[in-house]
């Protein structure tokens, strides 16, 4: 469950967050960027003691950053979804 949580769910939340607060997608999707990657580094280095390396981490680290970036781009593109009126 922890790598699911780290590698999935942390990084979408954190777009999610950076969308609301933010509202700008190129703020939001920079903003989502650094803070997966940090988040992401930060729990594979408080994980096991002899469990990730540096490298793994920087294998790894594509999946989050494009999750967190794919939750920004969705979350702002429903915002600006404009409804056609149908006559």
């Amino acid at each position: 469950m922890q790598p699911f949580a780290v590698l999935v769910a942390f990084p979408v939340l954190i777009g999610i967050a950076a969308q609301l607060l933010f509202g700008d997608a190129k703020k939001a999707s920079c903003v989502a960027t650094a803070a997966s990657t940090l988040v992401v580094g930060i729990c594979l280095a408080a994980g096991e003691p002899g469990g990730w390396t540096w490298l793994a981490t920087l294998l790894v680290l594509p999946l989050p950053i494009a999750l967190s970036l794919a939750a920004v781009i969705l979350c702002y593109g429903r915002s600006r979804v404009r409804h056609k009126h149908h006559r």
